[in-house]
């Protein structure tokens, strides 16, 4: 079968990136498919459910209607994981539609008092978040200055963070989230602004903390640090796994590095005789809609295990 038809034969959130980053078609016709996202598909699903107060299932982190008891009930329908799926789909932040959506998080949505109070794009103290709000903070062209502040003082002696913020010792999870951040913070910023060589610094030693580990592996046994990181995720929401990394790496260091090279030939590994990837693991929780299902052959997976093994076997050899 043809692949690449495959994964034209899509929304088109997909298609604008198979376009972009596998096609190499000229930058107008992939402006023009990403156009679409907001007003065809699942993109336009997602702006049309938000809330006149601006948030997505009356909540921020978690819906409005989350048992309260139930403090670890997942739940990906709320503001926060809403905007980030958004951000995901690679709506055009400039659209007005988006524009408008945006703006109602921006002036209506605050974070919940035990991560602060404050306005959904200006912080949220819990380093869990940090990470991701920081992307999103970003990508939807707000002052990120005090959800970056947060996140570089949150950063460990390892070199990476971690949720629990009494613990000595990092992990993967919150740390792949903030480095992601930082790298677009990098690429938002200005040239001359002084803060670059401190954030670049911390980005750095957050990717060695997984590089350290090969981007699965414990450092002190060498043993796998959770099967979960081996399977293939999307959406990821807050969670790590070894194609994300790469993902992330592709994009931070394109020079590649030697410790990259087992994810690589995991994710190699798990493509069918079709050249196609599966989706491994839906991250249990409420959903407004699935866009694929677990254990089938996924357009996102694939996608996003090509343009990786394309960055990979492009470079030269080592």
């Amino acid at each position: 079968m043809d692949v690449t038809d495959w994964l034209l034969d899509s929304d088109p959130a997909i298609r604008h990136q198979v376009l972009r980053d596998l096609v190499g078609a000229h930058p107008d016709a992939v402006a023009a498919e990403r156009a679409r996202v907001a007003h065809e598909g699942w993109g336009s699903w997602l702006l049309e459910r938000q809330d006149a107060d601006g948030y997505w299932d009356g909540g921020t982190y978690r819906p409005r209607w989350a048992p309260e008891d139930r403090p670890f009930f997942s739940a990906w329908t709320a503001t926060h994981f809403t905007v980030t799926l958004l951000r995901d789909l690679g709506v055009d932040p400039a659209d007005p539609v988006v524009r408008e959506a945006i703006a109602r998080v921006a002036h209506g949505v605050a974070w919940e008092e035990e991560d602060g109070g404050l306005p959904y794009f200006e912080l949220s103290l819990e380093p869990c978040i940090v990470g991701v709000l920081l992307s999103n903070t970003v990508y939807f062209g707000f002052d990120a200055s005090r959800t970056l502040d947060r996140a570089l003082e949150a950063q460990l002696a390892d070199g990476g963070w971690n949720c629990a913020t009494d613990s000595p010792v990092s992990s993967f999870h919150p740390t792949i989230c903030v480095v992601e951040g930082l790298l677009a913070w990098e690429g938002a910023a200005a040239a001359d602004d002084p803060r670059r060589p401190v954030v670049l610094a911390a980005r750095i030693r957050g990717e060695e903390y997984l590089l350290e580990r090969r981007l699965l592996r414990r450092r002190s046994t060498g043993g796998i640090a959770d099967p979960r990181f081996t399977m293939t995720s999307f959406p990821t929401r807050w969670h790590y796994d070894v194609l994300r990394a790469l993902e992330h790496f592709r994009l931070a260091r394109p020079d590649g590095d030697e410790r990259m090279r087992e994810a690589v030939e995991l994710v190699r590994g798990k493509a069918d005789a079709d050249g196609r990837w599966p989706l491994e693991n839906e991250h249990d929780g409420s959903v407004w809609f699935d866009m694929e299902r677990e254990g089938e052959p996924s357009r996102w997976i694939t996608l996003r295990a090509l343009r990786v093994l394309r960055w990979w076997d492009g470079l030269t050899p080592r």
